[in-house]
């Protein structure tokens, strides 16, 4: 049987409703920044890299990939309603980030230490925590009420 229009609407709703859930976009903004910034360990210093320092080091389109995909954690932190100086202070640490990072060899190293993502990550926490504290989670669990 063929899905009728109130099942498309239906399935519609949810993603909407998904895209504007506070719990569910801090799941997604984690994610990405574990990806973008913490998803390898280099092996001897153990220290964690992720596709930001990695697709980098591609000149010119590696950094206008990962511009991209930091800007996806700005778009979500807007949706959410977040204050303009905080999305402002985003926008300059990817635009650090960015700039710094498209210098040849000094600016992979660059993306080695400054972690635009991970600062971003913690102003939109910093936010949900205080403005949605029923997202806030404790040690790998849901804080329960």
């Amino acid at each position: 049987m063929a899905p009728s229009p109130q099942d498309f609407d239906a399935i519609f709703d949810d993603l909407i409703a998904d895209r504007t859930d506070p719990a569910a976009l801090r799941k997604r903004v984690e994610s990405l920044e574990f990806v973008l910034e913490r998803s390898f360990t280099i092996p001897g210093i153990n220290r964690p890299v992720g596709l930001d320092a990695i697709v980098g080091l591609v000149p010119v389109l590696g950094d206008i990939v990962t511009a991209a995909m930091g800007a996806y954690l700005i778009w979500e932190a807007r949706n959410l309603g977040m204050p303009q100086w905080k999305i402002w202070r985003m926008i300059g640490n990817l635009g650090i980030d960015t700039a710094l990072g498209a210098i040849p060899l000094a600016g992979d190293a660059f993306d080695f230490i400054f972690r635009s993502n991970t600062r971003n990550l913690r102003i939109i926490k910093r936010h949900l925590d205080k403005h949605h504290p029923g997202t806030m989670v404790v040690e790998g669990r849901a804080r329960e009420r």
